[in-house]
């Protein structure tokens, strides 16, 4: 793909649109732009220019000077991402939206709030929760991560079990067109089947298709009755087996999370904590929500029994802040064990999770690879992270992962699944996206993205490659 460089000439249009305090040049301020949360440097690229917009009207503005002059534009949010997708891999412009920040309205009396993209998700559930009402949408980052992140990659999180994923909170959203246009769709209705459903296109399209530059995002009342409950188990196959049970009971839980036992231990180094009964158990934490206290007890009954007959050797009432730490916690202290680390977003059936964790731990075995799971049970989303071996060299490191990746993702598709869950495609798994989808499917891709964006200035090189 070929872009023309940021010229001065462009520069100084692009201080005529934002401002000249909204332009950055300087290598060393450039750098933290250079990737997301991916730490290995074989994945970061410099920008040569960073622009924060303030307003949607200046977004808008810098994409049309992009049609004109041909250069590319890479959205980003708080830099969260797991898949490279806010990586400028052709240099260009990174557009950040962290200050557009505000909360620009919620509504109590109809369950809505109005944000801008630079919004963090836990900003708005604290703003929200002291008014009675939450926002269902919590990927493990909410402390770090933003709204227009969560929507541009459609984040799933703790509670997709029961609420759905980030695009079923939303009601509408304002974007800005590869082409610089102002969209507004979706609305702020149960129902709508007007014409093609471009709201749900642009959401999870990561960047490709659209910069979102404001959301109108469905707000609940809290749950007054909820209860974490902590079961341990001594095996992970156990463990994972419960999901199935627990649903097919009429228990609809509020989240099902996984840690196997590697990862518990893991876990308990970077906090310096002990975790209740760590020695040899595989956690299966439960969050249920209940209608009244007694509805509440009854669930609980159940989940323990349910359980006990499936091998937990302890159901627990789990310190909700200790536990839900420890497994938020994850990412950071995989992060702290090792910076060179291949992490893998496998989503399959529910029913079928047992069967792939049980082919990830063979897998890991027969190429001798040090792996910490994780995973959100009750969805069937499993993050999967695989420390480099210091013993390896950084090429064999990569042809073992690549061998391991291809067998794995066979098994996968066999079973149902697919490549990414929530974290997304990206520039990371974009080859893989090649190799396992159906080429029908890729081209009906292209053709939406050449269609929308006929001058590939936005997002290129992610999820798909698409020909000039």
């Amino acid at each position: 793909m070929n872009y023309e460089k940021i010229t001065l000439e462009t520069l100084s249009l692009i201080s005529a649109i934002v401002g000249d305090k909204n332009v950055l040049t300087d290598a060393e301020l450039l750098q933290p732009y250079s990737h997301d949360e991916v730490t290995d440097p074989a994945y970061h690229h410099m920008p040569e220019v960073v622009v924060f917009a303030e307003n949607t009207d200046q977004v808008a503005k810098l994409v049309k000077l992009a049609n004109e002059k041909h250069f590319s534009v890479v959205p980003r949010g708080a830099g969260t991402g797991l898949a490279c997708g806010a990586v400028p891999i052709y240099g260009g412009m990174v557009l950040s939206l962290e200050k557009m920040d505000k909360i620009i309205e919620i509504n109590a009396e109809a369950m809505y709030a109005i944000v801008e993209p630079g919004v963090r998700t836990d900003d708005l559930q604290k703003a929200v929760k002291a008014i009675g009402l939450f926002y269902a949408g919590d990927p493990c980052s909410g402390d770090s991560c933003f709204i227009g992140g969560n929507i541009a990659t459609n984040a799933g999180g703790n509670k997709a079990v029961k609420y759905g994923t980030t695009r079923h909170q939303v009601y509408e959203i304002e974007v800005v067109s590869p082409l610089g246009e102002i969209l507004h769709l979706g609305a702020r209705l149960n129902k709508m089947t007007t014409g093609y459903c471009l709201d749900q296109l642009i959401m999870g399209s990561e960047g490709t298709l659209g910069i979102i530059t404001r959301a109108t995002v469905k707000l609940l009342p809290n749950p007054k009755y909820l209860i974490d409950l902590l079961a341990v188990f001594p095996d992970v196959d156990s463990a994972i087996g419960i999901v199935n049970k627990v649903i097919k009971a009429g228990i609809t839980p509020t989240c099902v999370e996984f840690m196997d036992n590697i990862t518990i231990k893991s876990v308990e180094r970077y906090l310096h904590e002990t975790l209740p009964d760590s020695e040899n158990g595989n956690y299966i934490i439960i969050q249920v929500e209940g209608k009244d206290e007694d509805d509440l007890d009854e669930k609980m009954v159940l989940l323990d029994e349910l359980c006990t007959e499936n091998g937990a050797s302890s159901v627990l009432v789990a310190d909700s802040a200790k536990i839900w730490q420890a497994r938020k916690a994850f990412a950071e202290a995989v992060r702290a064990e090792s910076l060179i680390v291949c992490k893998e977003d496998i989503v399959v059936p529910v029913d079928q999770e047992p069967i792939i964790i049980d082919n990830i731990l063979e897998f890991a075995k027969k190429y001798d690879l040090i792996t910490r799971i994780a995973s959100h049970a009750g969805d069937g989303n499993i993050h999967l992270n695989i420390l480099k071996n210091e013993a390896l060299s950084h090429e064999e490191w990569e042809a073992k992962i690549a061998t391991f990746q291809r067998e794995l993702y066979t098994q996968v598709y066999k079973l149902g699944g697919r490549l990414s869950g929530e974290h997304g495609i990206g520039y990371k798994r974009k080859g893989l996206m090649a190799e396992f989808t159906d080429a029908a499917e890729l081209d009906v891709m292209r053709a939406i993205k050449k269609a929308m964006d006929p001058n590939l200035i936005l997002n290129p090189g992610k999820i798909l490659d698409v020909k000039a």
